[in-house]
């Protein structure tokens, strides 16, 4: 019996936000497996041309504020029509939005980064995808809880992209194309550092994990990785929790 050991080969990946721990992880696992990378990151382009000595082949590096619609019509342009085969919509802001105590800024950054941009950017690589196609959005196991923390907009936003996957799945399926969410739990990467610093903190958000540690984010891209696989080829419209029980 053969083992394929580079499924993705002749299949091209575009990851956003590829430049954090999360999108790092998926590009790595992606690379592996043959895919063609094209990686997507705000200000962070020296961090992925080190990363892409670590991958196979050339991945393409692509820079945008993805806040801006005018940004991501550029960014679109950018690809020259480039056929797409997998789309991680991973790019995102985690902030705090206190009632009472939140700018117009920190709102608009939050509801453009992690909601508008994956809406706008996918509407314009529709006509891209190929047929077959596979979307995945990072979404968060904060759609489905909630907090006292006044992180009510961040979780509002990944509910929003929960929703997004359901419908797009519906909507895409006449052309085979399967979209998919994948909810990490608590990930100690750039993004929570400081928040995870705290011991209080981390020891009451340790204790809420049946697993007794936080994802990683090998984890995530691990299911990322399945879930554009033709093993998940029957497979749409789901959100995968990777928390650790978390959530359940």
């Amino acid at each position: 019996m053969s083992i394929v050991t580079k499924p993705f080969a002749g299949q091209t990946a575009l990851i956003t936000g590829a430049s954090g721990g999360i999108g790092q992880a998926i590009a790595r696992a992606l690379s592996r497996s043959g895919a063609d990378l094209i990686l997507h990151c705000h200000r962070n382009r020296e961090k992925l041309k080190l990363l892409s000595h670590e991958l196979e082949g050339s991945p393409r590096i692509l820079t945008a504020d993805l806040t801006s619609t005018a940004e991501i019509d550029r960014f679109v342009a950018d690809l020259n029509d480039s056929p797409i085969d997998i789309l991680i919509n991973n790019a995102g802001v985690w902030r705090p939005t206190p009632l009472g105590r939140t700018s117009s800024a920190v709102r608009d950054e939050t509801i453009d980064a992690n909601l508008r941009s994956v809406f706008w950017l996918t509407s314009c690589l529709a006509a891209q995808l190929r047929e077959r196609a596979r979307i995945i959005n990072i979404s968060s196991v904060a759609a489905k809880t909630a907090s006292a923390s006044g992180r009510s907009l961040y979780r509002a936003t990944k509910a929003a992209i929960d929703s997004l996957t359901r419908n797009w799945a519906l909507e895409l399926a006449p052309r085979g194309i399967r979209v998919n969410a994948v909810a990490p739990g608590m990930i100690e990467t750039g993004m929570t550092e400081k928040h995870l610093a705290d011991p209080a903190t981390r020891e009451r958000l340790l204790a809420r994990h049946p697993l007794a540690r936080f994802t990683t984010v090998e984890e995530v891209a691990d299911v990322v990785l399945f879930l554009c696989s033709d093993q998940s080829r029957h497979i749409t419209g789901q959100i995968l929790n990777v928390s650790g029980g978390f959530v359940v």
